[in-house]
């Protein structure tokens, strides 16, 4: 019996990390899980790839209920900015511990405004669950000083900067 394949699945490239990032990535969430794992065969490993039979070629995983596959496809192609992982958070210290894991070895220039960069290279924006209401309510300059308050963070964000923010 086939199982349901969801939707949208993101596809992480990986020079030749997919199964590390994946195991990393579990070991973070609770909802947690490695799936099935593909390694390259003679038809799949051309000379132009390089990468040798019996290699991981794909990790499909979750985390919460979001499936990811990470694929090792060489160093073609690097991760940017410009997509990211959010994670919302209810609390403080649920802000801190994703800021830790997730930006343990991760490079450090790149942790600003509840961004950070992994020691992958994958982005993640590790944010309060209730920061889209603080910053689009109907209340304009509410909404305003909770923008300022997180502009002017330099790392991690801090809730109760946010909330005092947002309460004036």
């Amino acid at each position: 019996m086939k199982s349901k394949i969801h939707k949208i699945t993101p596809n992480l490239w990986f020079d030749s990390q997919a199964e590390a990032a994946a195991r990393h990535y579990v070991s973070i969430f609770n909802d947690a899980q490695i799936g099935r794992i593909t390694r390259y065969g003679k038809s799949e490993r051309s000379e132009v790839h390089g990468i040798p039979e019996g290699s991981v070629m794909t990790v499909e995983f979750q985390l919460e209920g979001q499936p990811f596959v990470a694929l090792n496809g060489g160093p073609h192609f690097q991760f940017t900015e410009a997509i990211s992982f959010i994670v919302h958070c209810e609390s403080q210290e649920e802000i801190d511990y994703y800021w830790e894991k997730l930006g343990e070895g991760g490079d450090e220039k790149a942790k600003v405004c509840g961004w950070l960069k992994d020691k992958f290279g994958v982005s993640w924006q590790v944010v309060p669950a209730d920061l889209s209401e603080m910053i689009s309510g109907p209340d304009s300059a509410q909404s305003q000083r909770v923008m300022n308050a997180l502009l002017q963070t330099k790392t991690k964000i801090d809730l109760n900067a946010l909330r005092r923010a947002y309460e004036g």
